[in-house]
């Protein structure tokens, strides 16, 4: 009588490991299901905007490829093939901004330029550098990295600098070259 109580108990436990490791491919499948991809809410190439503000362009924005991730807890728009911007300040002078990459952060209103960053303004002034933040709120650019700066009085270099959008006010720091002096 013990033999088949024996094969009883051998053929429940296989059974049972089986059950149960079959599960585990199944379980896997279940957590897939729940797992949220990091995906855009949506995409669009040929990105061509324009900013208004009281019936005046304020900027307009153009980008070969746009994804927008407003569907996240911090929602974000990235430009990863780079874009091309004009402000206008209210007399409608512009001031030209190039990047190879660029974020846009909603809930702070700060863009971040990446890449080989260029900002030109109608006046002749010029900033390059590898990365540039703009404040949008305030209309200030800022960054810590090493930058050139071009204008009628010469050429400078430096690191760290921050400026607004139409070159009016200047603070850099660490500055090197040559600069023609009023005083």
């Amino acid at each position: 009588m013990n033999l088949p109580k024996r094969y009883i108990i051998a053929v429940v436990t296989v059974f049972t490991v089986t059950l149960f490791f079959g599960c585990e491919s199944n379980f896997k499948e279940v957590q897939k299901i729940n797992f949220s991809e990091f995906v855009p809410g949506s995409d669009a190439d040929t990105v061509n905007i324009k900013y208004t503000d009281s019936g005046l362009i304020t900027g307009i924005l153009k980008s070969p490829k746009m994804l927008d991730y407003s569907n996240l807890e911090f929602p974000f728009t990235e430009f990863p093939k780079g874009l091309d911007v004009v402000l206008y300040d209210k007399k409608q002078k512009r001031t030209f901004i190039r990047a190879d990459y660029s974020v846009s952060y909603k809930p702070t209103s700060v863009i971040d330029l990446q890449g080989k960053v260029k900002i030109t303004s109608e006046t002749g002034q010029m900033l390059e550098t590898e990365q540039l933040y703009f404040d949008q709120i305030n209309e200030w650019f800022y960054t810590e990295r090493k930058f050139k700066l071009t204008d009628a009085k010469g050429v400078s270099y430096g690191q760290g600098i921050d400026f607004s959008k139409d070159f009016k006010v200047i603070n850099s720091q660490r500055v090197s070259g040559e600069i023609e002096s009023n005083e």
